[in-house]
């Protein structure tokens, strides 16, 4: 069963100011599980809606069964043949099981749906998964398992030939993802294309027997037998080696310095606990870990967000109350340059001096609460000159730059408070290569002037090139931290084993207490 079921072909998508894929290609044949791999921002998810009929390509080709197609909705791609389990479900809770699995294409008569009509069809996409369960059920008194594979079932309703698992076993036990992978090798058998996204290279290894792998947009590896590369093969084309720290100016970490934030035994109500770290001067902290290990929430409870419970967050040695990031900035000297940066880093529709100075307008209002205008300009042209950021004039809205200079601009506002702690949250999701690189350099050159920056990034090379150390988090814990040797392939080795290994190892004592 090697027949060509999807063929892409120089696959590009632009949005404003990101080219987020560039010539990606992928063959998708009859009975193979095809790994797609790739660091987050690397293309996959745009790549699966392009394959979904989410977006449309602007170049390239998707041929299917040697035919060129236009897929205009996730309904022409359905038609087509093609499926998709998201990593977040998709089902609607109060409905059955057979309603869920006939969604899309529900029995008929006299032009009025027929629920009766619905059970046998669905008992049979049930059976085909050696799926136990009683189609009648509310979908929402289902286990997370079970509801994945009432996602995989309604594929199979709708006859997918290609059929994409976006992450799977995100959150699965051992177990669950084991009855899962017979399912993917049960649907393999009949000559069903499973595409599967992964983060878990040891699961790839069991399951997939063909490997895409893309990096900043581009198939580094494509559609290639799995069997012909090693793990640290395929780190190593997901990480790449475009950009080191070694290209940028030396800098060293005083070990000895007194922290100036540390956080002791810190609980939340986020459900973090025990956790234990310290950021010194001129030290860049990474947080690292997959989607839902509580990073983001955790600076957020620094920052006053979410709520302590326990433990002590600490600043220059001194305890810290803080309820909200006004207070962080203001008594406290600490900046959160947030992922979100439509939303949360910048103002769109205001100009760009206007978002930079912000956080210092209390400091340039004279007597009467007015701001002043020359002061405003003359501090915003000073970072737009010493960020590099490329505007048409200091009135220009920040919604009319590129992604990459609106997180220079949202840098920019920390940078005009004296900021003397910065968090740094995603800092270049869905940025060029180029602009990462750039951000890269001004990140390294803060921390080179003493600057302690705590990152969180889900790009792996991201935070080998930056991070000085890397701190592990799994289910709101920290599993491990690994000193950074700035080799990329021992480091990543390091960084995913703990990950999985802890992660898996929690899922699982979960498991075996319920």
């Amino acid at each position: 069963m090697n027949d060509v079921l999807l063929d892409c072909r120089g696959i590009v998508k632009v949005f404003p100011g990101v080219r987020a894929l560039d010539g990606v290609g992928l063959r998708l044949t009859a009975g193979s599980v095809h790994a797609l791999l790739g660091e987050n921002g690397a293309g996959k998810s745009t790549l699966i809606k392009v394959l979904t009929g989410v977006h449309s390509p602007d170049g390239g080709q998707l041929l299917w069964q040697d035919r060129e197609v236009h897929l205009r909705s996730p309904l022409d791609a359905t038609r087509t043949g093609i499926g998709v389990v998201h990593q977040e479900r998709n089902l609607v809770p109060g409905f059955s099981v057979a309603e869920n699995i006939t969604l899309q294409s529900p029995p008929s008569r006299r032009g009025l749906i027929d629920r009766d009509a619905m059970t046998e069809p669905a008992l049979t996409c049930l059976s085909e998964l050696g799926l136990d369960i009683d189609p009648h059920q509310p979908v929402r008194e289902l286990s997370v398992a079970q509801q994945q594979l009432v996602e995989i079932a309604k594929a199979l309703h709708t006859e997918s030939r290609v059929l994409l698992l976006d992450e799977p076993t995100a959150s699965l036990s051992p177990q669950e993802a084991e009855r899962l992978f017979e399912v993917v090798r049960r649907l393999a058998a009949r000559g069903t294309c499973v595409v599967f996204v992964s983060h878990k290279l040891e699961e790839v290894f069991a399951i997939c027997d063909t490997v895409t792998v893309l990096r900043d947009g581009r198939s580094v590896l494509e559609s290639s037998p799995l069997a012909g590369h090693t793990h640290d093969d395929v780190v190593g084309l997901m990480v790449g080696r475009a950009h080191s720290a070694t290209e940028m100016e030396p800098r060293t970490v005083d070990a000895s310095a007194p922290p100036v934030l540390s956080l002791d035994r810190l609980a939340t109500a986020d459900g973090h606990e025990d956790i234990s770290l310290d950021v010194r001067p001129g030290e860049i902290v990474g947080l690292y870990g997959l989607v839902g290990a509580g990073r983001s929430e955790l600076v957020k409870a620094v920052l006053g967000l979410e709520r302590c419970t326990g433990g002590e967050i600490r600043v220059h040695g001194q305890a810290a109350r803080i309820s909200s990031p006004r207070q962080a900035l203001h008594r406290y000297g600490i900046g959160y340059l947030t992922e979100n940066r439509k939303e949360e880093g910048v103002f769109l529709e205001q100009p760009i001096h206007r978002n930079i100075t912000v956080t210092v307008w209390s400091k340039l209002a004279g007597a009467l609460g007015f701001v002043s205008a020359r002061k405003e300009r003359d501090i915003a042209q000073d970072l737009v000159d010493r960020l590099g950021i490329r505007v048409s004039g200091l009135a220009q809205n920040a919604g009319e730059l590129s992604g990459g200079n609106q997180q220079k601009v949202s840098l920019a506002k920390w940078l005009a408070a004296d900021t003397r702690l910065l968090i740094v949250d995603e800092p270049t999701v869905g940025v060029d290569v180029r602009t990462k690189h750039a951000f890269h350099e001004l990140l390294w050159d803060l921390a080179r002037r003493g600057l302690p920056i705590l990152l969180i990034s889900s790009d792996l090379a991201e935070m080998i090139t930056l991070a000085d150390r890397v701190v592990v988090m799994a289910d709101h814990r920290i599993r491990g931290e690994v000193a950074n040797d700035r080799d990329y392939e021992s480091m990543s080795g390091q960084i995913i084993r703990i990950i999985h290994d802890r992660a898996d190892s929690a899922v699982a004592s979960k498991a075996d207490a319920r």
